[in-house]
């Protein structure tokens, strides 16, 4: 494998970890008919691309919540309950969060970008965050370009 399909595969999953219209599996299916025999290689490239723009999304929400605006929406007593709930559910079950997050980047149910951005809002711990991202795409990647390259033989 090249260095320079290398730097392509990561950059173009970062584009689609911040763009959802860029269908990173189809591109890595398409890569698969095209370049053999790589495909854990070129799935944790793409997984650790992906991962670096889910943080993106975590870092923005995250410091999105503490903006006056939010913060005043946050005044509600409801709204104020719900959140400290969670937020401590994140921060006392670091692995049933981690579990969300690795289930949201393998399955994509619920959708990771949203994921990503409650995990920010909630402060999710870094440690959880970033390897059950990456161990979730790395592994989804993988699956598709192993997919193709047994289909094509």
């Amino acid at each position: 494998m090249s260095l320079s399909l290398a730097f392509w595969t990561f950059g173009v999953s970062i584009a689609s970890a911040l763009f959802p219209l860029i269908n990173m599996e189809v591109i890595l299916g398409g890569m698969a008919a095209t370049v053999g025999g790589h495909a854990f290689t070129l799935a944790a490239i793409a997984g650790a691309g992906q991962t670096i723009g889910k943080i993106v999304w975590y870092e923005a929400t995250r410091r999105s919540i503490e903006t006056d605006w939010v913060q005043k929406k946050l005044t509600g007593d409801k709204v104020k309950a719900s959140y400290a709930r969670w937020q401590a559910r994140m921060e006392g079950r670091p692995f049933f969060a981690g579990a969300i997050m690795l289930i949201s980047s393998f399955g994509g149910i619920p959708p990771l970008l949203v994921m990503a951005a409650v995990a920010g809002a909630l402060k999710m711990r870094m440690w959880v965050f970033l390897p059950t991202i990456f161990v979730g795409r790395t592994l989804r990647f993988w699956l598709v370009l192993a997919g193709v390259e047994s289909l094509l033989g």
